[in-house]
């Protein structure tokens, strides 16, 4: 059974945090250049987390059946996978990147520990650059290594002519 926490301000914040999450992925879907959203995804979803500061694995922790969040999670892995396979037709995203670097991504930068909330978002500002500036195409890439399967797969539709393809 789960619970229901819809009337305790951690649960409203939790979900405020996922919806969050899924408004800065809409945002770079939105965005005309398909690089710039994807960039501008990266850039906003590491300052999110960096601001969260552990809030939303505390609240999985205490209240691991609370909300059923898989919708808004589901919903957001799918709409990033798109900006991935956008920022990959404009040939500026590395040929090899896919849904679970960014998944990698996300979880590095829940990592960084500062002294101060200025200082830990300066720092996830910085990874967040660093991060594009490895993720973007060049000719001096190396190949990856094999890629861990870190979340389930999420199903992307292809898109021909901003219609889905029927095949």
């Amino acid at each position: 059974m789960r619970q229901s926490v819809d009337f305790r301000p951690e649960g409203k914040a939790f979900t405020d945090q996922m919806l969050a999450c899924r408004s800065i992925v809409d945002e770079g879907l939105a965005d005309p250049d398909p690089w710039h959203g994807f960039c501008l995804a990266i850039e906003k979803l590491c300052e999110l987390q960096a601001r969260d500061h552990g809030f939303t694995a505390a609240f999985m922790s205490a209240y691991p059946h609370a909300l059923d969040f898989a919708a808004i999670r589901t919903s957001s892995l799918t709409g990033a996978a798109e900006l991935i396979r956008r920022a990959k037709d404009t040939g500026r995203l590395r040929p090899d990147i896919v849904l679970d670097d960014l998944i990698l991504m996300i979880m590095a930068n829940n990592g960084i520990q500062a002294s101060t909330p200025s200082a830990r978002i300066a720092a996830s500002r910085r990874f967040a650059g660093l991060m594009i500036q490895a993720f973007q195409a060049s000719l001096a890439s190396s190949p990856l290594p094999p890629v861990p399967r870190l979340m389930p797969a999420v199903s992307v539709p292809r898109r021909i002519n901003n219609r889905p393809d029927a095949g």
